[in-house]
């Protein structure tokens, strides 16, 4: 629990990317992809597809808020703006947080991913139902991919 505060957090090994007003919490193993992933998001250019920039939410530690239905990201102080870029180092780059959680991507190997996932999965975290969506890290597409599950938000249908 965040120290001062009723809402409760915790800390996971993570990234996190925003789109606009949303939120993708990006898990895997360590060297699965993360940073690498995140970091060809911030320079995916804006398109029909991704209509707005990525921004860096955290890197390598993502603090989660439950704050009434939403889930915040932000980055623990020390690593706020840090990103690890695998043969450059740790390196700073602009970023956004907090930022509401609206969907869990999962790092798969390229034979892990659904084509067609309906119903999306679901994994509930700190009492919140979120989508999870299974993305292979090093495909070439995977930002866009990203992007547009962030801009499209298909599990919602017609709620938005």
């Amino acid at each position: 629990m965040a120290a001062g505060s009723d809402n409760p957090s915790l800390i996971v090994h993570a990234t996190a990317v925003r789109l606009g007003p949303r939120a993708a919490l990006i898990r895997g193993q360590s060297g699965s992809g993360k940073s690498d992933l995140a970091l060809r998001c911030l320079g995916l250019a804006r398109s029909v597809l991704a209509p707005a920039p990525m921004e860096l939410v955290a890197d390598d530690q993502v603090c989660l808020t439950r704050v009434g239905i939403e889930l915040l990201a932000s980055s623990p102080a020390p690593l706020a703006g840090l990103i690890e870029v695998r043969g450059l180092g740790i390196l700073r780059v602009p970023f956004h947080a907090p930022a509401p959680v609206v969907l869990l991507v999962d790092l798969v190997v390229s034979g892990g991913v659904e084509r067609y996932p309906d119903p999306w999965p679901t994994e509930i975290i700190m009492g919140l139902e979120l989508p999870v969506m299974r993305l292979a890290a090093f495909e070439a597409s995977a930002p866009l991919k990203l992007a547009m599950a962030l801009e499209r938000q298909p599990w919602l249908g017609d709620r938005t």
